[in-house]
């Protein structure tokens, strides 16, 4: 007898071939048969007549570090389809890490994640110093997807050289201690070693986080350690270079990068960014490693990194004193003061005449552009932009940000470009054959982006809407090809033997749902979640675990070790 039987469904397996009529059997969290299967017994069954079943969705780029030891659902992401998911990504994990060195690590992960430290510390029990331990109490935790988790650098250097690792390099004896401790965490299941050279990472104290102080030499020492014990992927947020104005600059940092791969033979993957230069050098890149014989992988965003806001949470004006006077007040308050004229006047007056002290925005406050900030009515687009909206109502837009606040009482969302791109980039990059739609930082900036739902806005206004993708190809983008990235042999693929990952979709109504504000944090810190239309039944390691948007009870998710070596 089978567990479980889902009946009539259209497959779409993973691999990118046309879709074909066929029933489903699990037994023993695994698939265990996939024909015409009438008639079989199974202790449950699945009605997926006019549905199409495909693997689990799989998310190559997640920070789900803390957020697993208070959330064992995995939300948002476990809304959204997807089953199992690859954290600590751009250096930030919580392990290696004593626990008297816990505030430490987490300030690495306050500012740049946006995750409260005061969640952190309320809502984490620490129970390891090495990262083989951490795995373990991962491993421990009930769960309702699955992760995988990298070692991240800054925690890494955090872990040998206490507070100077956010003061300067690393001494000779110091780097061979990181080098210990990251064969053991390879050797332990770790999928591999991220780091950030970002300027944008900062940390709580307005310093760099811990990666950002080591110098190039330490981390090609680290990666040369990979190469050595053949295991694992590189990730890195790519240094300021990489996006600088400088051509030539922006050349030496692809460079060093370039090298890197080759020398070490180690697979390194970072975020392209979907604007016109850097998609065209940065896709470039990967070609050229692939001619030199090495593995770069880009990973895409099905919507381009884009920040929301509105007066519940931030808006890109808050930072001066005419805003800060009404944003200081309860929000109730705040409506309130939106309908006094003279204040409204002077709200407008200080938006529109703001100088943002910084290019890249004050104290993270960046310039909007009325043309391309959106006003979020509905999840998928179209959307319009404030300027349209504006110029609708015949209003300054400045205004019509204030007008909507009232009507609303105060819960409009808006989204806002972190960079200047256009959605034919956004496709052009996802279409790049080096490239892997994966980059939601799910578990991170969860009051800033909500970028869980890549999966399914690919599936709704890629796919559905757009028409620039087939269902088949889609599909394999978010199950198959992460899966042979990351070397999650037994996921991905709807097989005979495979692990019974499953999805049950309706693709004419599959879709992310409006976002929604929640204060649920441990310490009562906000997020936003958003959870998703049509999608039937999620299906991890043969339970069903979301089913009609409801979560059944189970938490069936496992950590997931890399394979190792032969």
């Amino acid at each position: 007898m089978y567990d479980l039987l889902i009946g009539g469904g259209t497959i779409v397996d993973g691999s990118g071939l046309a879709r074909y009529r066929a029933d489903v059997a699990v037994k023993d969290g695994r698939i265990a048969a996939i024909g015409r299967l009438g008639g079989q017994a199974a202790r449950r069954e699945i009605d997926a007549e006019g549905h199409v079943v495909t693997p689990g969705f799989i998310d190559g780029h997640t920070h789900f570090d803390a957020q697993l030891f208070w959330d064992p659902l995995g939300a948002s992401s476990c809304w959204q389809g997807v089953t199992s998911a690859v954290m600590g990504n751009c250096g930030f994990t919580l392990a290696p890490a004593s626990k008297a060195q816990s505030p430490l690590v987490m300030r690495n992960l306050e500012r740049a994640e946006d995750i409260s430290g005061a969640a952190m510390a309320a809502g984490i029990e620490w129970g390891w110093s090495h990262f083989r331990e951490y795995l373990d109490v991962v491993d421990a935790l009930p769960k309702g997807i699955n992760y995988a988790s990298n070692i991240g650098h800054s925690a890494l250097r955090t872990f040998v050289m206490g507070e100077a690792a956010f003061e300067r390099e690393s001494s000779e004896d110091e780097l061979a201690a990181m080098e210990v401790e990251l064969k053991d965490a390879l050797a332990a299941g770790a999928f591999g070693l991220t780091t950030s050279r970002s300027g944008a990472h900062n940390t709580s104290d307005d310093r760099p986080v811990a990666s950002r102080l080591a110098s190039w030499d330490e981390v090609r020492r680290l990666v040369a350690t990979m190469g050595q014990c053949s295991q694992g992927m590189f990730e890195l947020a790519l240094p300021n270079e990489a996006r600088s104005r400088d051509p030539e600059e922006r050349r030496g940092a692809y460079d060093v990068m370039l090298d890197l791969a080759v020398e070490s033979g180690v697979p390194m993957t970072f975020g392209v960014l979907p604007t016109p230069d850097s998609r065209e050098e940065e896709c470039g890149l990967l070609d050229r490693a692939a001619e030199r014989g090495a593995q770069m992988i880009g990973q895409s965003h099905s919507r381009g990194i884009s920040f929301i806001q509105s007066f519940e949470t931030r808006m890109p004006y808050d930072w001066h004193p005419q805003w800060q006077r009404v944003r200081s007040l309860p929000l109730g308050e705040q409506r309130n003061a939106l309908q006094d004229p003279q204040v409204r006047e002077s709200m407008i007056d200080a938006a529109n005449n703001a100088v943002f002290p910084k290019a890249t925005g004050a104290d993270g406050y960046y310039k909007p552009n009325f043309d391309t900030w959106t006003v979020l009515q509905s999840p998928v687009p179209p959307n319009p932009s404030v300027a349209e909206l504006a110029a609708q109502r015949g209003c300054d837009p400045i205004e019509l940000l204030l007008d909507l606040a009232i009507e609303t009482d105060m819960k409009q969302l808006y989204m806002q470009q972190a960079l200047q791109w256009h959605q034919d980039d956004v496709l052009a990059v996802m279409r790049h054959p080096r490239c892997i739609m994966t980059f939601s930082d799910s578990g991170a900036h969860v009051t800033q982006i909500m970028d869980s739902s890549i999966q399914t806005h690919l599936l709704a206004h890629w796919v559905r809407d757009r028409q620039e993708f087939t269902l088949e190809e889609a599909v394999r983008m978010i199950t198959l090809a992460p899966a042979v990235a990351w070397g999650l042999s037994d996921r991905g693929l709807l097989r005979e033997g495979m692990v019974a990952d499953i999805n049950i979709i309706d693709p004419a109504r599959i879709g992310p749902s409006m976002p929604v504000l929640l204060a649920d944090l441990p310490t009562g810190a906000r997020r936003f979640e958003q959870r998703a239309d049509g999608i039937l039944a999620t299906i991890v390691g043969g339970e069903i675990t979301i089913e009609a948007g409801k979560h059944s009870g189970a938490l069936p998710g496992q950590l997931l070790r890399q394979a190792q070596p032969v």
